[in-house]
C-alpha cells in the first residue's frame, strides 16, 4: 500500500495511435503518445491503480501509478566520437572571429 502524500510516478496515454497527426513518421504514428509525471498521491493507492497526484508546481494529474518514490535518472546517452570535438571546434571558430 502506498500512503497518501507519497512521491509517485504516474503514466497516462495522451493520444491513441488513431488520434496522432498524419505528418509524423509511421512508426511514431502507430505508437500511443504517453506522459509520465511525478507528484504526491492524493489518496492511498497501489502500483497499477489510477490515482490523482499533485506535482511540485501544484498541477493535478490523473494516471496509473508506475513507481513509488521514483528517482530522477538522466544522462546524455552513449559516447559519440563525432560530437566529442564540437566544443574544441566551436572555440576555434569563435576565437577566429575576434
Amino acid at each position: 500500500m502506498i500512503e497518501k502524500g507519497t512521491w509517485v510516478e504516474i503514466t497516462r496515454t495522451v493520444l491513441e495511435p488513431n488520434e496522432r497527426a498524419d505528418n509524423i513518421p509511421e512508426d511514431t504514428k502507430n505508437t500511443p503518445l504517453k506522459m509520465w509525471v511525478k507528484g504526491f498521491c492524493k489518496k492511498d493507492c497501489n502500483i497499477g491503480e489510477e490515482v490523482e497526484i499533485e506535482t511540485l508546481t501544484g498541477r493535478c494529474e490523473k494516471g496509473i501509478v508506475t513507481e513509488c518514490e521514483p528517482r530522477y535518472v538522466h544522462d546524455f546517452g552513449d559516447y559519440v566520437k563525432e560530437v566529442s570535438h564540437i566544443g574544441i571546434q566551436a572555440k576555434k571558430i569563435l576565437n577566429s572571429l575576434e
